[in-house]
């Protein structure tokens, strides 16, 4: 009796699973890692950067404050008030002061972040497609294509990029307003970006997926533009945010050169500053709120590079969900 009833519960009881089949008994339950493109890993590690989402959200806010802002404000920079010169801030009405002939700062600075990040935008749009393709063609072709192409760049890097924005600035006065400063930014802001490119191209066109492709009969349009620009992305990405920055800071040495932006009714950060510079003794204001409106727009963008930089980074993937 006793081994019957061994032998029944024997029978009752619940083999082990095989290895590879879901659990069963109550509710079935599933277990699947859900699989993530590069892109994906790439924004998740980005967001979970606290450096580059505290960049992030500065630059947010200083977007709204130049491109939102005027429409709250309601006043226009090109406004004087000759009852109002030279006003301290929080006085008549002027948050942040105003200057020698009676213009709302607050204005100016609002302004002053609109030229400026066009002169950003111009500068980007110009450069980067140039330094891509002087580049991408340099690193996967090699040979004399390599050595005319990177001879050329090495020339041009001889000579200070101030000098050269100078000497150009100087001569076309077309070039004194964010246009012109954009285009002159973007005309020779692009060969750093070409040599990074050009080692870029020299290691990518080794790897097996490259051979793989020829031997499909792929063109080399097709795999410079499906194949290598895709994976070279990241250097590209954290150049633009980097050369955004340093596209600022060279407006504004412009500008406190004499060859910046220099339009009656226009204005930019850098020119803010030097024209805060003379009164920076007696009337600071109109010298320290550009400056620092200037440092965190910098700043910002900076931080943003830098996360995407370690989202980009294959060493750095441990990231708290």
């Amino acid at each position: 009796m006793a081994t019957t009833q061994a032998s029944t519960a024997s029978a009752t009881e619940v083999l082990p699973a095989e290895a590879g089949t879901p659990p069963t008994g109550g509710a079935d339950r599933e277990f699947t890692v859900k699989a993530r493109s590069q892109r994906q890993q790439v924004i998740r590690h980005f967001l979970h950067n606290k450096v580059g989402m505290t960049g992030l959200i500065i630059f947010v806010i200083m977007m709204l404050f130049g491109f939102i802002g005027p429409f709250i404000h309601g006043v226009d920079y090109a406004d004087q008030n000759k009852n109002a010169q030279s006003v301290p801030p929080g006085t008549k009405g002027y948050i942040l002061g105003s200057d020698s002939i009676g213009r709302d700062l607050l204005a100016g600075l609002m302004q002053g972040v609109q030229r400026s990040m066009f002169i950003v935008l111009l500068f980007v749009v110009i450069a980067l497609p140039l330094g891509v393709l002087i580049g991408a063609l340099a690193g996967y072709f090699g040979n004399w294509v390599d050595n005319v192409l990177m001879r050329i760049v090495d020339l041009i890097l001889t000579v200070p990029l101030l000098v050269v924005l100078l000497v150009v600035a100087s001569n076309f006065s077309s070039a004194r307003t964010p246009l012109g400063v954009g285009i002159i930014l973007g005309l020779f802001g692009w060969l750093d970006l070409a040599r990074i490119v050009r080692s870029q191209f020299l290691s990518l066109r080794e790897k097996e997926y490259v051979e793989a492709a020829h031997a499909l009969g792929a063109s080399n349009k097709r795999i410079i533009f499906k194949h290598l620009i895709p994976n070279a992305l990241g250097s590209l990405i954290v150049w633009t945010t980097l050369a955004a920055a340093t596209a600022i800071i060279l407006e504004a040495s412009l500008t406190y050169l004499g060859f910046g932006v220099n339009g009656a009714n226009q204005t930019s950060l850098g020119r803010l500053v030097s024209e805060g510079v003379q009164a920076a003794s007696t009337r600071p204001w109109l010298f320290y709120f550009p400056g620092i409106t200037l440092l965190i727009i910098v700043l910002s963008i900076n931080l943003i590079g830098d996360g995407i930089r370690d989202a980009f980074d294959p060493s750095n993937r441990r990231v708290r969900a």
